[in-house]
C-alpha cells in the first residue's frame, strides 16, 4: 500500500464522497478536508493535534490532583468552598482549553465537510417501482 501527502485536485466530489468526507471530519478533524483535496484540513488537523496534546498534557496531572485530595473537595463540612471551587478552577482550566481547542477544530472540519456536501451534485434519482396489477 503506497502512502502519500500529496492533495488530490481539488474538484467536485461525487454525494457519496463528500458525506464519507463530512465522516472522516466528524471522525478526526481535517481528514476528511484533505480527502477531499482542501489544504485547510492541514490547519484543522493541526489544531485538533494541539488541543488533543494540551488536553492530555494537563489533563493526566489534573486528575492526579484531583484523585489525591477527592475526600477535601467532597466535603460538604469544607470552612471555605468558594475557595475549593477556585482551586479546581485552577486545575481545570488548562485541560478545558483544551478541550474547547479540539471543538473549535471538529467545528470547523464539521463546516467544511457540510460545505462539500452542499457542493456535492444531487444523485440521480432511483427508477420508480410500480405494483403489479
Amino acid at each position: 500500500m503506497k502512502f502519500s501527502l500529496i492533495l488530490r485536485s481539488p474538484g467536485t466530489l461525487k454525494r457519496s464522497e463528500a458525506r464519507a468526507c463530512l465522516a472522516a471530519n466528524l471522525a478526526l478533524p481535517g481528514a476528511g478536508s484533505l480527502a477531499a483535496g482542501r489544504p485547510v484540513g492541514y490547519a484543522q488537523l493541526a489544531v485538533a493535534f494541539a488541543g488533543l496534546i494540551i488536553s492530555l498534557v494537563t489533563g493526566i496531572p489534573m486528575l492526579e490532583w484531583a484523585f489525591a485530595n477527592f475526600a477535601r473537595l467532597t466535603d460538604p463540612a469544607s470552612p471555605d468552598p468558594l475557595g475549593v471551587l477556585w482551586e479546581l478552577w485552577l486545575h481545570m482550566r488548562w485541560p478545558l482549553a483544551g478541550i474547547f481547542i479540539f471543538a473549535i477544530a471538529t467545528v470547523w472540519a464539521a463546516a467544511t465537510g457540510l460545505r462539500l456536501v452542499s457542493k456535492a451534485p444531487k444523485e440521480g434519482v432511483p427508477p420508480r417501482i410500480e405494483p403489479e396489477r
